[in-house]
């Protein structure tokens, strides 16, 4: 027998567990303990509030009890996980002091706003004013002093929908009628019971950073963002924005599509090639207005720039419009901002010293400017030409603008005041889009819109480029960061905003986003957000995507897009 054969047997469990944090450290106590209990001790430590725990590889819940030696990373609300367990926390707390006030309205959590917060309505009665938001914060306040828990249920899938037909939740029986599993977790607080997607805090004394103030016909429900845990942001002016959500609301209630439940219904009842039909429609009318606004300015307007975060459909969008533009008279002409890029030992870098092309001082500002002047006073100019392979710019195509020519103008930086400082403002046009989801599962458990751009990224990348999940996963915290820095301040400076969204977008896209964020391996460091995102698909029925046109914006994504090739064409 081996040596090291004597060394191994069967041992009897003793009552305390050790565990391992990822810095090295290790902790023990009673087997059994919640995980929370284990972390209070780092509670003293420089850190934000720990709000869950990766135990294993798996995002977990404070209370999710440990009984085997195990590894586990802290969840603060300095991260992305962290901040949505304390978001839908405040949700489920907003919902419980709102009902305790206000027992025969009903409260809509309708579209997130770019500061931090939630847009709210409430249907019933009239929308709530400044004294009554003062009792419905003071209300909340008392639930975060009595520490009430949330106490985490799994029920019969009957049990919950007979629970929420008697408490008239139509929209929530809704969803769970197409539910494939035959349970539900619910969670109780003060009384109540209520489905929430994903995981929650342990009690409401977790929850003590938040604001409520008035909006346009309803309220704001602020929190804060995850690089300032403790501290609100101060709440912005973005009267744009919350006119296109909106006016994307009236859509889905002309659709009569108001959830998710009633989407899967009309997938089910085999009315979803009409849903498409409309809903395409809207769009292009949306497109026709756009194009109608600048042959209104057309004496005046002559570069139209389009701006948008990372797969909002900003190229389809564009070449749909401009096909609008050739159909009003228009010739535009396509100009690529990543022809200015500057060489790149002149590229800025990022905190990591790697060169962030996302910064508007890796735009050779004044060459643009310069171009731009000349064509528009009909000179001849020289465009420059960058070649990514060897980082340096070089001379391209000479090219001028005919009479009727109108320079279309693709770029992140596109609504930086910054960009074209010595083009007036009159001689543009300035167009954001963005994936703007109002879709919810139902009407508090809101469908993230930077979730629907990730799942349109997922396939788009697989299908075009070649990336793994994983890879597009990995990339996607470092576009969102440059979202937040260059794209989103700039938002509200526009002419119009475009809404992108499809309210049938991710029935289309699960047959091919499901089986792709099957292949990333449990344990990588995407896995976590991989089971977020199949647990999301998972409330989608699939629909037949024969059905979708081929210029629809959703074809950038899936592929098949008859405006893949189209090309604006040159007077050399």
């Amino acid at each position: 027998m081996a040596e090291t054969d004597k060394e191994i047997r069967f041992e009897d469990f003793d009552d305390r567990i050790e565990i391992h944090l990822t810095d090295g450290r290790g902790l023990s106590g009673p087997r059994g303990a919640p995980v929370g209990d284990f972390l209070k001790l780092l509670e003293q430590e420089d850190i934000p509030q720990i709000v869950g725990a990766i135990v294993n590889g798996e995002l977990r819940e404070l209370t999710y009890p440990i009984k085997y030696e195990s590894l586990v990373d802290p969840v603060t609300m300095g991260t992305e996980d962290g901040m949505r367990i304390y978001r839908r926390s405040l949700t489920f707390l907003l919902r419980a002091a709102f009902h305790s006030l206000f027992p025969s309205a009903t409260l809509t959590i309708d579209h997130s706003v770019s500061a931090g917060g939630y847009y709210c309505q409430v249907r019933g009665r009239e929308p709530l004013g400044a004294r009554e938001l003062e009792k419905l914060d003071s209300a909340m306040r008392e639930f975060v002093e009595a520490d009430h828990p949330f106490e985490r249920i799994e029920v019969p899938i009957q049990e919950a929908i007979s629970y929420f037909e008697e408490h008239g939740r139509p929209d929530k029986v809704r969803l769970l009628a197409h539910r494939k599993k035959d349970y539900l977790v619910l969670y109780t607080f003060d009384g109540r019971r209520d489905y929430h997607h994903g995981y929650m805090v342990p009690s409401s004394g977790y929850i003590r950073w938040f604001e409520l103030a008035v909006a346009e016909n309803g309220f704001t429900l602020r929190f804060p963002r995850r690089g300032t845990p403790t501290q609100i942001s101060p709440l912005g002016n973005y009267p744009n924005l919350l006119a296109t959500f909106r006016r994307y609301g009236d859509w889905l209630e002309r659709l009569g599509i108001e959830s998710v439940g009633a989407l899967n219904d009309s997938i089910l009842e085999k009315r979803i090639r009409e849903v498409i039909l409309v809903a395409e429609a809207l769009h292009e009318q949306r497109i026709v207005n756009i194009a109608s606004q600048i042959r209104v300015r057309r004496k005046e307007v002559r570069v139209v720039l389009i701006a948008g975060p990372s797969s909002s459909g900003k190229t389809t969008a564009s070449k749909r419009l401009s096909v609008q533009l050739l159909a009003s008279g228009f010739s535009p002409f396509a100009l690529e901002l990543d022809k200015f890029f500057v060489d790149r030992d002149k590229t800025p870098r990022d905190e990591k010293g790697e060169f962030n092309y996302e910064h508007i001082e890796a735009i050779d500002i004044e060459r643009l400017n310069q171009t731009l002047r000349k064509l528009i006073a009909g000179e001849s100019v020289r465009l420059p030409e960058y070649d990514f392979q060897t980082g340096l710019s070089k001379e391209g195509e000479e090219v001028h603008l005919e009479q009727n020519q109108i320079i279309v103008l693709e770029g992140i930086h596109g609504l930086n005041p910054a960009l074209l400082a010595e083009i007036p403002r009159e001689q543009t046009f300035r167009i954001y889009i963005s994936a703007l989801t109002q879709l919810n599962l139902d009407r508090h458990n809101r469908v993230s819109t930077t979730d629907t751009r990730l799942i349109r990224r997922i396939v788009r990348d697989a299908r075009a480029r070649g990336y793994s999940p994983q890879e597009t996963i990995r990339r996607w915290d470092s576009v969102r960061r440059g979202e937040k820095r260059y794209i989103f301040p700039f938002q509200e400076n526009t002419d119009v905003m475009f809404n992108s969204a499809l309210v049938y977008e991710l029935a289309a896209l699960k047959p091919q986003a499901e089986p792709l964020l099957r292949q990333v391996p449990h344990g990588s460091p995407e896995y976590i957000e991989v089971k977020r995102l199949l647990a999301l698909l998972e409330w989608f029925l699939p629909c037949d995507v024969s059905w979708i046109p081929d210029n629809s914006l959703l074809r950038e994504f899936l592929g098949g897009s008859i405006l893949r090739d189209f090309k604006l064409w040159h007077h050399g």
